[in-house]
């Protein structure tokens, strides 16, 4: 799985924050909040908003927050602690209970009868060190992401979480940004449910990669592209 696009990190930086109130809108709307693009945009932006449902604000704050501590923690591997740090800023404001802790009770998810395992942390420590083996940056942030939403790790906010920690992994590699557009979310969903129930992911891998990666063919294609140089793993929990 080739990378779709070959950015240098700062390019692909300027991506996300160039489109960043659409993606946080997407993700949004991929978790069933009835806001529209322009109630995302005043709430990014620190504005009021009539008839918002305060959840709703809170969660679309809690993307920014979140979305910012991607940007801002590109040296650090996609670690355990790091996508727990994810879910805590994703649910926070007690919008999540126990947000950044592994879910210690059963969970169900709508449209399927399959149910997850119950997480367990040292099984899921070896099985994100195995996805970190992938080799090719995009296959392997599509396969993290994939790997966190059926896992089920939080008990709320897996999704939104899952495809930071993916954007993460694909924004420190110059590989572009995972985001569903409106349009192609009913499809993705009926193929996530497949997935939860199958455990293979094939064909939503193969669908998220030709139509849910966005970013920009910058003219200077021959710039070696920048690495991640600080591995320290970081320290969340």
């Amino acid at each position: 799985m080739k990378p779709k696009y070959h950015m240098t990190i700062d390019q692909n930086i300027f991506v996300a924050k160039r489109n960043i109130v659409d993606y946080i809108w997407k993700s949004a709307h991929l978790e069933g909040l009835a806001v529209t693009y322009p109630d995302t945009e005043a709430i990014f932006n620190g504005l009021s908003v009539a008839g918002v449902p305060v959840k709703d604000i809170v969660a679309v704050n809690n993307l920014k927050h979140a979305w910012q501590f991607v940007l801002d923690s590109l040296d650090y591997p996609v670690d355990y602690p790091f996508i727990c740090q994810i879910n805590r800023l994703v649910g926070g404001d007690n919008l999540v209970y126990r947000a950044g802790f592994l879910r210690n009770v059963p969970v169900s998810i709508g449209g399927t009868t399959w149910k997850p395992d119950m997480p367990i942390e040292s099984q899921i420590k070896e099985d994100l060190a195995e996805i970190r083996t992938i080799p090719e940056p995009t296959d392997r942030a599509l396969t993290l992401m994939l790997y966190i939403m059926r896992k089920q790790m939080f008990l709320d906010g897996n999704k939104r979480t899952a495809m930071l920690a993916g954007n993460a992994e694909m924004i420190a590699h110059g590989c572009g940004i995972i985001s569903v557009p409106i349009e192609k979310q009913r499809d993705f969903t009926m193929l996530l449910i497949k997935f939860y129930e199958s455990g293979d992911m094939a064909e939503i891998k193969d669908y998220l990669y030709e139509g849910c990666i966005d970013g920009i063919d910058f003219p200077e294609m021959g710039v070696e592209k920048e690495e991640p140089t600080n591995q320290q793993t970081f320290g969340g929990m």
